[in-house]
């Protein structure tokens, strides 16, 4: 790992306190979260949890069978992992307005109903449409195959082989852990995230995740937001320096939350921030520090 990009300051952190964060501390991830859901996901497949991911989604929810349809019917892990299974779901408003479908999902008295209640409104797999809901069915299914709750399960066989020891999740009323965006943790071991992904799933010469999932997990699966791709909850996207074009994976988090991986480059960086409520902003600080400063670096190191 060639840099790790932090910052110093003050920033938004529950969207009504201020928090001062840095290297040293723990600090909101947001969404990138999701794409460390995906890392566990692939551990469960690695162990044979979960052996194939064209099974229907609703054969893990026999409690909801109420809420099945032929439509519904054909959603797989493949689409929960893509965000593509075709719900109707709107996260384009803010976080902070309860109209989101987000925010409906978490103060709903059943989470997990809710999201599959929602109608269908394309085809599952003809589109991709950003919807937290899909990771946190990824996270209960995970829970149901494993026999473990998400935060054991991520600190026994991802967090401690990493040496990740000063991790916080933030839970939903039932207590269950938030697989969606309630990871909170230091920018510098959010690093060794980004580490074992360039690795392709190896720490220290320790396999942690098969490097199959780690090559198919980043892969591009869909069209995802503007000239972005999508993965198994992983963003994937290029950047123009110096007439080169460079190839990048990443995680994104509300707020302006940042790892990219850059594995032509043997490049990891992490921004952490507190633009929660600039919308600009957020989308354009992680793009500014890679594009202008972090490839530019790499490239002349």
């Amino acid at each position: 790992m060639r840099a790790l990009l932090h910052g110093r300051g003050q920033g938004l952190g529950n969207f009504s306190r201020r928090v001062t964060y840095h290297a040293g501390l723990r600090h909101d991830l947001r969404s990138i979260t999701k794409s460390i859901t995906s890392l566990l996901f692939g551990i469960g497949v690695d162990r044979g949890w979960i052996n194939d991911l064209d099974e229907p989604v609703f054969s893990f929810f026999p409690e909801y069978a109420d809420l099945n349809t032929p439509d519904k019917a054909r959603i797989n892990l493949r689409h929960l992992l893509t965000m593509s299974a075709g719900f109707a779901w709107n996260e384009d408003l803010p976080y902070s307005n309860p109209a989101n479908s987000e925010r409906r999902m978490i103060d709903a008295p059943a989470p997990y109903r809710y999201v599959l209640e929602q109608p269908i409104n394309r085809p599952p797999g003809a589109a991709h449409c950003y919807n937290g809901g899909l990771t946190a069915l990824l996270a209960a299914i995970l829970e149901k195959r494993s026999g473990y709750p998400l935060d054991i399960l991520a600190k026994e066989t991802l967090f401690e082989p990493l040496g990740i020891q000063d991790v916080e999740w933030i839970r939903y009323a039932d207590g269950t852990p938030n697989a969606v965006s309630g990871l909170r943790m230091r920018p510098r071991d959010l690093a060794r995230i980004g580490q074992l992904v360039l690795d392709r799933g190896m720490w220290k010469g320790r396999p942690i995740i098969s490097a199959a999932w780690i090559d198919e997990s980043t892969s591009p699966h869909v069209n995802g937001a503007g000239l972005f791709f999508y993965g198994f909850q992983w963003w994937l996207g290029r950047s123009l320096v110096n007439r080169q074009e460079i190839r990048w994976i990443s995680a994104v988090g509300y707020g302006g939350q940042r790892l990219y991986i850059v594995p032509s480059l043997d490049l990891v960086v992490v921004v952490m921030a507190g633009l929660y409520d600039n919308p600009f902003l957020q989308s354009m600080v992680g793009e500014v520090i890679l594009r202008r400063y972090a490839l530019p670096a790499a490239l002349a190191a």
